[in-house]
């Protein structure tokens, strides 16, 4: 994906007032018919320089072959290319360490222009939200992914507008269908069936 320069720059210097750390593009073919946008690298794919390499990524990996598809036939990135992190203290460690957390809103804002810029030139036929914060980015900065999971939602997406500052609507509508984030499982695993049966809903869609 040939990012123009300043818009990294911009994407780069926006980021470097909060606690993350590294930068992970993105990874797919360009264009692409389906993108999937995830929450923000780990660990794991900052050390990697790929996303969903870590734990999640095992996951993703099973419900694209479910689908019937491999990471060649997806473009995939993430709302926030940065690691966000916080220092936590595990029980019985004697140094604090970094721990994952979700992006916060200025975060997103500090990328939002460089995901739009990924999108245009991906020019998706189906754009998979994988969790929350994709879907707020993209769709409903207020809104709950839970009322929509597995939804075939044909709707304009939120972009950056730089001058004003602000999200607006795009003109152009797309195919948006908003799916449980791969690492969700891990926390609440009685969601396993649910999220089967949205990609068999998915699976029907296209």
């Amino acid at each position: 994906m040939n990012i123009p320069e300043d818009v990294m720059k911009r994407a780069k210097k926006n980021i470097e007032p909060f606690d993350t750390e590294g930068f992970v593009l993105g990874k797919g073919p360009v264009p692409a018919d389906i993108i999937m946008v995830g929450e923000a690298p780990g660990e794991n794919e900052v050390y990697d320089g790929e996303p969903f390499t870590g734990r999640a990524g095992k996951e993703l990996d099973k419900q694209l072959s479910y689908l019937g598809w491999t990471r060649d036939d997806v473009y995939i990135t993430s709302v926030v290319r940065s690691r966000p992190y916080k220092w936590e203290k595990r029980p019985n460690a004697a140094e604090k360490r970094k721990a994952n957390r979700k992006p916060n809103k200025k975060e997103v804002r500090a990328h939002a222009e460089l995901l739009d810029v990924q999108i245009a030139q991906a020019d998706p036929k189906v754009i998979l939200l994988l969790g929350g914060v994709a879907y707020q980015r993209l769709v409903d900065e207020k809104g709950k992914i839970s009322e929509v999971i597995g939804e075939k939602l044909e709707t304009p997406i939120l972009t950056y507008d730089r001058e004003n500052d602000a999200f607006v609507s795009s003109e152009k509508e797309y195919i948006v269908i908003p799916l449980y984030h791969p690492a969700a499982v891990f926390y609440n695993p009685g969601i396993r069936d649910s999220i089967y049966e949205s990609l068999d809903r998915l699976k029907s869609y296209l």
